[in-house]
């Protein structure tokens, strides 16, 4: 199955640039009708904005962009180019302006629209749409923040912790690095912790 990043959640942010206010804003979307959707709405709500730009891209579908009436090449397409520069699928991106009454000229709206993506993507966050491998690990506390780091240096995630008599732990890891992480646990612990696997599921979770 394929491994694509995407975006974890809704984000917002909002600048100003020569008294014109850029609200950006970023959704996780499955088609290219949510996509539009999501445009709409900004439309409706932001009716007495200058303009709402936009542009989304979805996985082995639509990518598109518009200017919403800026000079062409300096809205739409600087966003794109942010989407695509972070990594990202099923996501539409609309930055909302409202004209200051000083004008930025090509080059700064280019930067301003770029800007506005990129602090959108950056609060929207991102996940890791893959195969992960789920591992049941119980572990004596003397051996869990070495579990921990050892967690971390194979891409896992911890989903998971229960405080009992031992720290029961769930956790995820990409499906090609699950062994590796049993093996290293195995060898940290000379084979005192012992995990097992749970089943695989395919989905997205937040990465750093």
């Amino acid at each position: 199955m394929d491994e694509y990043l995407v975006p974890t959640k809704f984000g917002e942010d909002e600048f100003y640039e020569k008294k014109s206010h850029f609200i950006g804003r970023a959704w996780p979307v499955e088609t290219e009708e949510e996509a539009l959707a999501k445009i709409q709405e900004m439309k409706k709500q932001h009716y007495d904005a200058t303009h709402n730009c936009w542009a989304y891209i979805i996985k082995d579908g639509a990518v598109r962009f518009s200017d919403d009436g800026e000079p062409g090449g300096t809205a739409g397409m600087p966003m794109l180019q942010v989407l695509q520069r972070e990594g990202l699928y099923n996501i539409v991106c609309v930055v909302t302006r409202y004209f200051g009454g000083i004008l930025l000229g090509a080059g700064g709206l280019v930067r301003a629209y770029t800007k506005g993506a990129k602090i959108a993507v950056d609060a929207a966050g991102k996940s890791m749409k893959r195969v992960w491998t789920v591992l049941y690990v119980p572990c004596p506390y003397p051996f869990y923040e070495r579990v921990k780091l050892l967690v971390g240096e194979c891409e896992g995630i911890i989903r998971q912790t229960d405080f009992g008599a031992e720290v029961e732990l769930e956790l995820l890891f990409p499906e090609a690095l699950a062994q590796t992480f049993l093996d290293k646990l195995t060898d940290m612990t000379s084979g005192t912790v012992e995990g097992m696997e749970l089943g695989q599921e395919y989905r997205a979770f937040p990465i750093t």
